[in-house]
């Protein structure tokens, strides 16, 4: 189940119990099973913190919203310092193909939190986007800024 991911390395705590694996979560403070999309969610976590200086008191993960009443909970979200949701990250495990469905999927939770900028990932690909909230076009870009929460 663990695989190599093309995210860097990151210093996960992973502990076997009942012929499962967990790992720690830097965010929710807890242990969770180690799924496939998990393990890539807990890479892209240390990735924010360790490698784009976001600090953790801004990252939520597993963000409850409720889109037309029905709850939802969006992967990774990055605050602002003012609180304003500026990032939104969907995760999939590697074996899911980033498609129109995930795009959709990603796009239902920013008509709620008007993230600036997105990121689809399954570890291997990632595909990031930055949202003109003037005009609504959609541009694809390379990376997450580094002066993303300033």
């Amino acid at each position: 189940m663990i695989e190599p991911l093309n995210l860097p390395n990151a210093n996960l705590r992973l502990k076997k119990k009942n012929r499962r694996l967990y790992v720690w979560c830097i965010v929710r403070k807890k242990e969770l099973i180690c799924t496939p999309e998990e393990w890539v969610r807990q890479h892209f976590i240390h990735y924010l913190v360790n490698y784009r200086k976001i600090p953790i008191g801004l990252i939520s993960s597993e963000f409850s919203l409720n889109y037309n009443g029905i709850l939802k909970r969006a992967d990774i979200v990055v605050f602002k310092k003012n609180t304003e949701p500026i990032l939104i990250v969907e995760c999939k495990a590697p074996n899911i193909n980033l498609n129109q469905k995930t795009i959709f999927q990603i796009a239902q939770y920013n008509f709620k939190l008007n993230a600036k900028y997105l990121c689809l990932t399954n570890g291997l690909d990632h595909f990031y986007c930055e949202i003109n909230t003037e005009n609504g076009n959609i541009n694809n870009i390379d990376e997450i800024p580094l002066d993303l929460v300033d």
